[in-house]
């Protein structure tokens, strides 16, 4: 039967206690994780977030309180009275090894059922059980070192800017929808019947608002909403270190962005990262890794070996590069043990499955070359590509050809991640760089448009504003990212705030005057008044918090997260609503396939 509180107060956490605490009188509350009966002899171990602690019962402890301690099981809630004492059997695996509490007097607060699962690390229950029962599998170790890392980085985030001068500001969560990507999650206004709020992508428009309000440095720890499909690194609703700055050019922002991250690592891990971080431009990574966010943790960059082969007998390369193409590769070291024929046709799988029509390569074990595409080219032409990739005995050469560069470089991107990992060369340790100079458009295919890859109120580059309504691939935005081992933690640029430059931007992105009043008039109409010069970035919380403690999934990270499809397992959101409460609204619901 539970018992009441009254009178105890916490002296000390479970896992605090030391071998200089032997004689101190100590009252504990926790959870316990496992009771040992051995007849005249009862351990419990009970547990808070801290860590655990062995309270003991024996011949001279009270009758009733070890009748009381014989009765307790797993995940019951106890207070514990008693003098720490050093144990006879010490543990070594554990902080508080070296001591133990003799019991005075227990009370069972609160008792528990079975729970599901074990609520250890080594627990072995599948995600779908855990995140059922989130309360249970957040009382694990691990989850909870998880999120106290998190609270720790939070606050360290909070005195960096500080320190900087930030102001943080809130802004809303109902706001006006606007195009910014991805869809908005939308919210029914019960005054303004057939009328909606979206939850926010970002705070970006009332982040520029501050600036124009003379708030010349703004941060905050932004809760941002997206409807779009999960994975591991993306959840629909996310925290985001939100900045804004005025009077500052590109280099300002990264140089912050470097000095919080040092800060950062060395307050809460006590690492030093290396700055300034590297620089490369899009162009250049692209070229080089296949990926606008590249993982720097490995070499196997990406070679050209369009000039070798196009003129040689295999149709496949020669009308690739006909076509304005090209023909690339990535050497995989000592692969040829891991990668044998029938791996290979599966790596040939797996890059027809991101776009690519199909994967050559080069086998070299032994002093024999083996290839999928050998017979078709002369023994110079092979020795020559042999040659470019500077491939030697053990190792692979993997090749993909196709008139779109934006087929191969991405594919072979992939491919280099996915044979990394296969290869297990990838090294620990955190690589960050910025990228900067990003194409301001990209080509659309099914629509045959130039769309913008940026939010519209990002800045292109000054030598590109004559080339804005003509050559549009070659506009440049005053854009950049922030990578670390391959997850982009960060994005921004530096914003226009030019009014008859804005209203270009509106014109080339498809949107009327009319268009872009409604939708934006009130950034716009701010910009009349007085708008300095400003840029900033946001920083994904979640994703930084996922790279620094190693975490496979965002799902670690997060205290009640969702799933691949959106729903939350232990509260069985989203569902369905009373029938009054969409009257009040004014909606009716339609389900349809």
């Amino acid at each position: 039967m539970a018992e009441f509180m009254t009178g105890l107060k916490r002296s000390d956490y479970c896992g605090e206690l030391r071998i200089d605490d032997i004689g101190k009188s100590v009252t504990v509350f926790g959870w316990v994780q496992k009771q040992r009966d051995q007849g005249h002899l009862i351990f419990i171990d009970l547990r808070d977030r801290t860590g655990i602690v062995q309270l003991t019962f024996d011949d001279n402890t009270d009758r009733d309180v070890f009748e009381k301690a014989a009765s307790v099981r797993s995940e019951y809630v106890l207070a514990a009275v008693g003098t720490v004492r050093e144990r006879s059997a010490k543990n070594k695996d554990i902080p508080t090894g070296d001591i133990e509490i003799d019991v005075k007097e227990l009370r069972i607060l609160s008792v528990s059922e079975t729970p599901p699962f074990e609520i250890t690390d080594g627990c072995t229950a599948g995600e779908p059980t855990r995140l059922k029962y989130r309360y249970l599998d957040l009382r694990r170790p691990t989850l909870q070192n998880n999120m106290i890392l998190r609270h720790k980085i939070t606050k360290a985030t909070r005195d960096f800017f500080d320190n900087e001068g930030f102001i943080e500001i809130e802004t809303p969560m109902l706001i006006k929808s606007t195009p910014e990507g991805a869809r908005d999650f939308l919210v029914p206004s019960r005054i303004h019947k057939g009328e909606f709020y979206a939850l926010p992508q970002s705070p970006q428009i009332y982040k520029q608002l501050c600036m124009v309000a003379g708030f010349d440095k703004y941060m905050q720890i932004a809760r941002c909403f997206r409807d779009e499909d999960l994975r591991a690194d993306r959840q629909p609703e996310f925290t985001q270190i939100d900045l804004e700055m005025s009077f500052v050019d590109m280099e300002d922002i990264l140089k912050l962005g470097e000095e919080y991250i040092h800060y950062l690592f060395k307050t809460v891990l006590d690492i030093d990262v290396p700055i300034p971080f590297p620089r490369y431009t899009y162009n250049e990574v692209m070229a080089r890794f296949g990926s606008d966010k590249p993982d720097t943790r490995f070499g196997m960059e990406i070679f050209d070996i369009s000039d070798i082969v196009g003129s040689c007998g295999f149709s496949v390369f020669k009308n690739a590069i006909a076509g304005g193409g090209s023909v690339r590769g990535i050497t995989a070291k000592n692969a040829v043990k891991t990668y044998s024929r029938k791996e290979l046709d599966k790596l040939t799988e797996f890059v027809r499955g991101i776009g690519a029509k199909g994967l050559a390569w080069i086998r070299m074990p032994d002093n024999v070359i083996a290839s999928s595409f050998a017979k078709f080219m002369t023994e110079d032409e092979i020795n020559a590509i042999i040659r470019r990739a500077g491939a030697q005995k053990g190792d692979i050469v993997f090749i993909v050809g196709d008139t779109d560069d934006s087929v191969v470089l991405p594919t072979l991107g992939a491919l280099r991640v996915e044979i990394a990992k296969r290869l297990d060369i990838i090294e620990d340790g955190y690589n960050f760089l910025w990228v900067v100079e990003f194409p301001f458009f990209e080509f659309d295919k099914e629509s045959g448009e130039w769309i913008a890859m940026h939010h519209p109120f990002t800045s292109p580059t000054d030598e590109c504003l004559d080339k804005l309504e003509g050559d549009k691939g070659n506009v440049y935005a005053k854009a950049y990212d922030m990578v670390l081992n391959g997850i982009e933690l960060s994005s921004g640029s530096i914003r226009i705030t030019n009014p008859e430059l804005q209203k270009r931007m509106f014109k080339m992105l498809g949107l009327s005057d009319e268009e872009a009043q409604k939708k934006f008039g009130f950034l716009t109409g701010a910009f009349k008044y007085g708008a300095p010069p400003h840029g900033g970035m946001g920083i994904g919380l979640d994703r930084l918090v996922m790279q620094m403690i190693k975490a496979s999934t965002l799902r670690d990270v997060v205290a009640f997260p969702k799933i691949q499809n959106a729903s939350e397992l232990m509260s069985g959101a989203p569902s369905a609503v009373e029938n009054s409460q969409l009257k009040d609204l004014g909606i009716s619901v339609d389900i349809s396939e």
